[in-house]
């Protein structure tokens, strides 16, 4: 499995578009957003600054791109071309090829939150103590597990034609009502409501606790988790599917 690990992270480091929307892009967009931003003025319901909630925000952004978007239409063509199912008459186990997946998609999606956090610090001025840039690193980058999944689930549920939108449409709904590009306070009441239970919401959230050395919402915690239960239960579902389509 350790050799598939190494493949994978080979591939993805190869592609230079990937890590140019994975790392690079999540930081541009920090500074459009942030550049003309003072240090001051809080965001409305959120006792966090402009730079620093978005500097959480796009690190998150940054992270569910990696993971997701780099995930799910690698594995919808790797199965239309043969190469899944090559594997399978390997002594390599299905949960191998799962994890080998989640753990190349984690690894490159580390770049991309340390490259938003440098970049809010050096540009923008942003000041954490060195214990809340650690645990903001730790725990966005644990976080992104979730949607490491929810990528293999979306691989395994779509065809190499019909991946790319579907994940599309799931990527930017799930940062647009999980308040990644926009504070979810700047929504209707009733759209507020329903940003509360999308874990992408509950991700950033936890980013946000650290920045303000609280402990993160019980809520926040459970969806995450329930997310990630769901999300791992459904791509292993696939994936037997899958096998036995085979």
């Amino acid at each position: 499995m350790n050799g598939l690990i190494t493949l994978e992270l080979t591939r993805a480091l190869r592609n230079r578009k990937f890590l140019f929307f994975s790392v690079i892009y999540p930081s541009v967009l920090f500074l459009l957003v942030a550049g003309n931003a003072d240090s001051t003025t809080e965001v409305d319901g959120t006792g966090l600054t402009l730079p620093t909630y978005m500097m959480v925000s796009m690190a998150s952004f940054g992270a569910l791109t990696a993971v997701l978007m780099g995930n799910s239409e690698r594995i919808a063509k790797e199965r239309e071309s043969g190469w899944v199912r090559q594997l399978r008459l390997t002594p390599l186990p299905g949960r191998g090829y799962v994890l080998a997946k989640t753990a190349s998609a984690a690894v490159v999606s580390l770049p991309s939150i340390v490259v938003v956090l440098a970049v809010a610090a050096a540009v923008k001025d942003v000041r954490l103590d060195a214990w809340q840039w650690c645990a903001l690193t730790g725990a966005i980058w644990a976080g992104s597990l979730v949607f490491a999944a929810l990528g293999v689930a979306l691989g395994y549920l779509a065809t190499g034609d019909s991946v790319r939108p579907i994940t599309m449409i799931t990527y930017f709904g799930l940062s647009l009502l999980g308040g990644l590009w926009m504070p979810t306070t700047s929504f209707p009441a009733w759209l507020q409501e329903i940003a509360k239970w999308v874990p992408t919401h509950a991700y950033a959230a936890l980013g946000q606790a650290i920045e303000q050395s609280r402990a993160p919402r019980a809520q926040d915690i459970a969806i995450l988790a329930v997310s990630f239960v769901l999300f791992t239960g459904g791509a292993a579902w696939l994936y037997r599917k899958d096998t036995l389509k085979a």
